[in-house]
């Protein structure tokens, strides 16, 4: 019997692969909401199915839209042709519309491509009503003029990006096959048809599905979203008490900030290799050239390095840090603050220049102005003898977006932002997925090995070495190092540099992350962070978990401002309150995997909204984006026959059905007649 059922099993899955090919490489839209609204896609609960069709134009959409017999179709597009003008018109077509898929491109669009609105975080940064007005909503400068808006609309049918390998090919195969129209004529049956499956079980908005989280009809209540959110990851050049929390007398501290986030329109791409990684990799190289300087002689102020997360969704990390320390949930507070450096978007493209970028604003409060002209000094002489130049825009030009916005919005605070551009931004796939390591220009010579490739300075590690170089010293000076012979020293590794450029946007899997992390954080729930043969994903994700550049960073910057410490591996474990030790799987400049114990002031700190702990889920003030759950992820196509067909095998089954019952039901009534057997004579007797 267990033999049969086996057999009846493996049938079972012969028959569906002989029927479905199942896609292997399927990366969604996904729906997000906040206090408003909800923005992303989904299908139906059993997946929506479609006749494929390749869009090969604009004017090829009519087919779709109207003329097309055989609806509701499946997509296919290219990149090319994913604009907002055809998506606009899918979108008010959707009735006839069972889906869209992306057809990846292998390079990048000339042209340039960003699904992110015009104006960034319009409603979450300090301009405001209340914050000089003329400067709210991109009035001065729109900050991202390719951004079409793609990423916050709402779509009713799924969509999907496939790379253009295999699978891509057997679709559009198939499509020709079966569905092509050749000389106007109606393409004839079977038809190659395509399943999705992404239903959310999310909707309205973020108020509408936390309250549906806490109806608890059952033992086991069913969660339909979860706040986005992670951790910051923050480390100080002296330790910071975190058992005593608020203002502490006599601290001055210097913030030198980073993003760590990114997205794009598909849920599992987001490179962010000029909107997020070039930021915080200038940071990272900047924070481990500053090591020896502020160990040998410790300057005035403190400085804290804090990589923010979830600032892509209305400043998720810089807002809660700042609300800690407005509600002494913090070691320090905003008193505690002197000024704040934050790197931004500084991939150069061949550029010599940067800018820095200041609030008009604020000033215009005196002594803030002079501390934002002392910094703007510390950054240009920083920059002598350097091959890079440091500009400032229009006095009158409002922040770009940035996390400084979010410490304005507390109270007037000296601080910079480094960009690479003056108005708006250069970088032409602004949170897209071709925001990659092609468009940072790291390229390699031909016939390089992964592990040479790895060791290779590219021009992208040569040009941010130089910014860090810069940010460096500025940093050493404003924070009060006055030593001009540490102030020379100070320069940042290029080998790093591309070390790092390799490992976060091109594969993972390399031995230098490897020697960079303890054996036991890469062999146990974290391990497919660094297996991947892929560039990081910078999307945020939700609070439940660690991101991947969360993870990495934290364990980077440990080992990169850390000191080593000759202890065992239990007692480097169990930390002890005020510092933060680190195992690691390589000691400095040791190329063989020996765990050391690395002691830190690396922490994380939470980066969730205040809304969510607030429970005011239609807040104004903060971030309010919530991720909706989902049961399943797929796709696959299948060749469907004509109406007719399926309505005569309908018809056949049923009669053969009904035919059964009566045979069945004669059988029954005549039984006693058909399967009688004859009387058996008595028995004899004797």
């Amino acid at each position: 019997l267990v033999f049969e059922l086996m057999f009846q099993c493996v049938s079972c899955n012969s028959v569906e692969n002989k029927i479905y090919v199942h896609l292997n490489y399927t990366i969604p839209c996904v729906r997000l909401l906040n206090a408003t609204h909800q923005i992303g896609c989904q299908s139906s609960l059993s997946g929506d199915v479609g006749v494929l069709h390749v869009l090969e134009s604009e004017a090829n959409l009519d087919w779709v839209l109207k003329t097309g017999p055989n609806p509701p179709y499946m997509v296919i597009l290219d990149s090319t042709l994913f604009t907002r003008s055809i998506m606009m018109k899918l979108k008010t077509g959707s009735s006839r519309v069972a889906g869209v898929v992306v057809v990846a491109p292998s390079s990048n669009p000339a042209e340039g491509f960003s699904p992110h609105t015009t104006c960034p975080n319009e409603n979450s940064g300090v301009y405001s009503e209340s914050y000089d007005p003329a400067l709210a909503h991109c009035n001065v400068t729109v900050w991202n003029p390719l951004g079409n808006g793609l990423s916050y609309e709402e779509y009713d049918f799924p969509m999907f990006s496939l790379k253009d390998d295999n699978d891509t090919q057997a679709i559009k195969q198939c499509y020709y096959n079966h569905n092509h129209v050749v000389n106007g004529s109606s393409p004839q049956y079977p038809l190659c048809a395509m399943q999705l499956y992404s239903h959310m079980s999310a909707v309205t908005d973020t108020a509408t599905c936390m309250r549906r989280n806490g109806i608890n009809f059952s033992l086991n209540p069913e969660i339909v979203c979860d706040p986005l959110g992670d951790f910051n990851v923050l480390a100080s050049t002296r330790p910071l008490n975190y058992t005593d929390k608020g203002h502490k007398m006599g601290e001055s501290v210097v913030i030198a900030a980073a993003r760590l986030d990114s997205r794009s329109f598909f849920f599992d791409i987001a490179p962010g290799a000029e909107s997020a990684a070039s930021g915080f990799v200038t940071l990272l190289a900047a924070a481990h050239a500053l090591r020896n300087a502020t160990q040998e002689a410790q300057p005035n102020r403190n400085i804290l390095y804090a990589f923010f997360q979830g600032e892509t969704f209305d400043y998720i990390g810089s807002s809660r840090l700042v609300y800690d320390m407005e509600n002494k949930q913090f070691p320090l507070d905003l008193d505690n603050v002197h000024s704040v450096v934050e790197i931004g978007q500084v991939g150069l493209h061949g550029e010599s220049k940067l800018w820095v970028h200041t609030d008009p604003v604020s000033r215009r409060n005196s002594s803030v102005n002079e501390e934002v002209e002392k910094l703007i000094r510390n950054l240009n002489s920083s920059a002598l003898n350097l091959n890079f130049s440091l500009q400032e825009p229009s006095f009158s030009q409002p922040l770009p977006p940035s996390s400084l916005q979010r410490f304005l919005r507390a109270r007037p605070i000296p601080g910079v932002v480094i960009q690479n551009h003056n108005s708006a931004f250069t970088n032409k796939y602004y949170e897209s997925m071709y925001d990659n390591a092609e468009y940072l220009n790291m390229s390699y010579p031909p016939n390089l090995t992964p592990e040479e490739q790895l060791e290779y300075v590219t021009d992208a590690a040569k040009a941010l070495t130089e910014a860090a170089t810069i940010v460096a010293r500025a940093l050493y000076t404003q924070a009060g190092g006055s030593d001009p012979i540490q102030l020379q020293n100070i320069n940042v590794d290029s080998q790093m540099v591309t070390q790092m450029l390799y490992g976060f946007l091109v594969k993972s899997n390399n031995s230098w992350f490897h020697l960079s992390f303890y054996q036991n954080f890469i062999s146990s729930q974290n391990t497919f962070f660094l297996t991947g043969e892929r560039p990081t994903n910078f999307y945020v994700g939700v609070t439940q978990q660690h991101s991947e550049p969360t993870l990495l960073v934290q364990y980077l910057l440990a080992n990169l401002t850390g000191t080593t410490v000759n202890i065992t591996q239990d007692n480097c474990q169990n930390q002890r309150e005020g510092e933060d030790d680190k195992e690691s799987a390589a000691p400095p400049n040791s190329t063989e995997r020996v765990a050391f114990c690395v002691r830190s002031t690396v922490r994380l700190s939470k980066a969730l909204s205040p809304a969510f702990d607030l429970e005011e889920y239609t807040s104004k003030d903060y971030s309010t984006w919530t991720e909706s759950r989902w049961k399943s992820i797929k796709g696959r196509i299948f060749l469907v026959a004509s109406h007719e067909l399926e309505m005569l095998t309908l018809g056949v089954g049923v009669a053969v059905l009904i035919a059964s019952l009566m045979l069945t039901y004669i059988i029954s009534s005549k039984a006693d007649i058909l399967f009688s057997s004859g009387r058996e004579p008595t028995a004899a007797t004797y």
